[in-house]
C-alpha cells in the first residue's frame, strides 16, 4: 500500500505541478494579452495626436504660407507711397499736368495692391490717435506735446499690417510725450 499511496502522491504533485503552471501561463498569457491592448491603445492615440498635429501644420502652411511673399509685397506699396510724395513734392514736376495722370496711374496701382491685401486677409494697422502698443507698433520718435496724452500715436512714419491675427510688419510711429517740467523753465 505504501508503493500506491507514494504514487498517488506522485501523482497528485504532478497534477498540482501542472495545474499550477497552466495557471501561471494562463496569467501570462492575461497579463501579455493586456500589455498588448495597453500598447495598442497608446499607439492608437499617438496616430491621432500625430494626426491632429499634421492637420494644423497643413492650416497654418495655408494661412501663414504666403507669409514672407506677403511682407516682401509690401515694399511695393511703400515705393508706390513714396514715389507719388516724391513728385507732389518736387516744385518742378509738381506743375506738369501730364504728370498728374502719371499720379493717377499709380494710384490705381496703389488701390489695386491693397485691394489684393485685403482680399488675403493683409490689413492696415489703424495708428492715428491710437494708444501706442508695443505688440502692433515701433516707437521710432517721441514728440513733446502738452495737448496730447503720453502714449498716443501723433505721426505715422510707416504704415503696419497684420496677416489675419499675425503680425506682419509693425507701423513705425511717433509717440506723445509730454514736456518734462525742466524743459519748460
Amino acid at each position: 500500500m505504501s508503493e500506491k499511496n507514494e504514487k498517488k502522491t506522485n501523482h497528485d504533485n504532478k497534477s498540482f505541478k501542472e495545474s499550477n503552471e497552466n495557471s501561471k501561463k494562463d496569467i501570462s498569457i492575461e497579463e501579455k494579452l493586456k500589455d498588448t491592448e495597453d500598447k495598442l491603445l497608446r499607439s492608437l492615440a499617438e496616430i491621432e495626436n500625430q494626426r491632429r498635429r499634421f492637420e494644423k501644420e497643413i492650416k497654418d502652411a495655408f494661412e501663414f504660407g504666403s507669409f514672407n511673399f506677403a511682407k516682401e509685397s509690401l515694399a511695393i506699396l511703400d515705393n508706390l507711397e513714396r514715389a507719388k510724395a516724391a513728385i507732389k513734392n518736387d516744385n518742378v514736376l509738381r506743375d506738369n499736368k501730364d504728370l498728374n495722370k502719371f499720379l493717377e496711374n499709380i494710384t490705381i496701382i496703389e488701390n489695386d495692391l491693397v485691394s489684393i491685401f485685403e482680399k488675403n486677409n493683409i490689413k492696415k494697422i489703424s495708428t492715428k490717435n491710437k494708444k501706442f502698443d508695443p505688440n502692433l507698433h515701433q516707437a521710432m520718435t517721441e514728440i513733446e506735446d502738452d495737448k496730447a496724452e503720453n502714449g498716443i500715436i501723433l505721426q505715422e512714419i510707416q504704415a503696419g499690417y497684420m496677416l489675419g491675427e499675425r503680425l506682419l510688419r509693425p507701423a513705425l510711429v511717433g509717440v506723445a510725450k509730454k514736456k518734462s517740467k525742466n524743459e519748460e523753465k
